[in-house]
C-alpha cells in the first residue's frame, strides 16, 4: 500500500505541475474529487494538497470554492522587483561558478529554442528550462529555493510575454546575451544581462494588460 506521506506529496507536486504547466489557469475551480479521479489519488491527500497551496496563496477562496489564484496590478509588479534581483543575482553567480558542461547546455538551450518562435506556450516552457538551468549553475541552494518560490508564482499570470508580436526573437536575443556573458566569466554583464531580460519582459506584459483594457 502506498504511503499517505507520498500521496500526500505526490498530489501537492502533481496539481502544483498542472498550474505551473497551464492545465489549470487564475480563476479555474479545482475540485476535491475530480483531482482524486485525474491523479489516481485518494481525496484524502488532495484534499491536503489543497489546504497547503491555499496556505502558499497558491489558491484563494471564491464563496466555498478553491480557485487558481490571480495576481493584481501591485503584487505583479512586487513579483518582477523580486525577479529581477535575484535572477541577476544567479546569473552573475552562474558566470563565477558554472563548469564548462553547464555553459554547454545554456548555449545548446539557446540554439534549440530558435526552433520555437512562433510557439508561444512551447516557448514558455522552453523559457523556465533555461532560467531553471541558470539558477542551478549558480551553484548556490538557498538562492534556487527562493527562486523556485518565485517562478512558482509567475504561474499565477494568465498568460505569457512571449505570445507578444516579436517578443519571443527578443527573448532569444536576450537569452544569447546572457549566456555570452556567463561563458566569459563577466558577472556584472551576466547580471546587466539578465536582468535587462526580465525588466523588458516585464514592459510587454504591462503593454499586454494595458491593450486589454482598451
Amino acid at each position: 500500500m502506498k504511503d499517505p506521506r507520498t500521496s500526500q506529496k505526490d498530489a501537492y507536486e502533481m496539481i502544483l505541475e498542472a498550474i505551473d504547466t497551464g492545465i489549470y489557469r487564475p480563476g479555474d475551480r479545482l475540485v476535491e474529487s475530480e483531482l482524486a479521479e485525474r491523479f489516481g489519488v485518494s481525496r484524502t491527500p488532495v484534499r491536503e494538497a489543497l489546504q497547503r497551496l491555499e496556505t502558499q496563496s497558491m489558491l484563494s477562496r471564491d464563496g466555498r470554492s478553491l480557485i487558481v489564484a490571480s495576481l493584481d496590478h501591485n503584487q505583479m509588479a512586487d513579483l518582477y522587483v523580486v525577479r529581477t534581483e535575484l535572477e541577476g543575482l544567479a546569473a552573475r553567480l552562474a558566470a563565477r561558478h558554472a563548469t564548462p558542461e553547464e555553459v554547454r547546455v545554456l548555449r545548446d538551450m539557446v540554439e534549440e529554442d530558435r526552433a520555437l518562435i512562433g510557439h508561444p506556450d512551447d516557448m514558455s516552457r522552453a523559457n523556465r528550462r533555461f532560467h531553471k538551468q541558470i539558477h542551478l549553475a549558480s551553484h548556490n541552494k538557498y538562492l534556487v529555493q527562493q527562486l523556485d518560490l518565485v517562478h512558482r508564482s509567475m504561474a499565477l499570470l494568465a498568460s505569457t510575454s512571449l505570445a507578444a508580436e516579436g517578443r519571443g526573437e527578443e527573448a532569444i536575443k536576450e537569452h544569447d546575451l546572457i549566456v555570452s556573458a556567463i561563458e566569459a566569466g563577466d558577472g556584472e554583464a551576466a547580471h546587466k544581462a539578465l536582468s535587462d531580460h526580465i525588466s523588458k519582459a516585464f514592459v510587454t506584459r504591462l503593454k499586454i494588460d494595458a491593450e486589454k483594457e482598451r
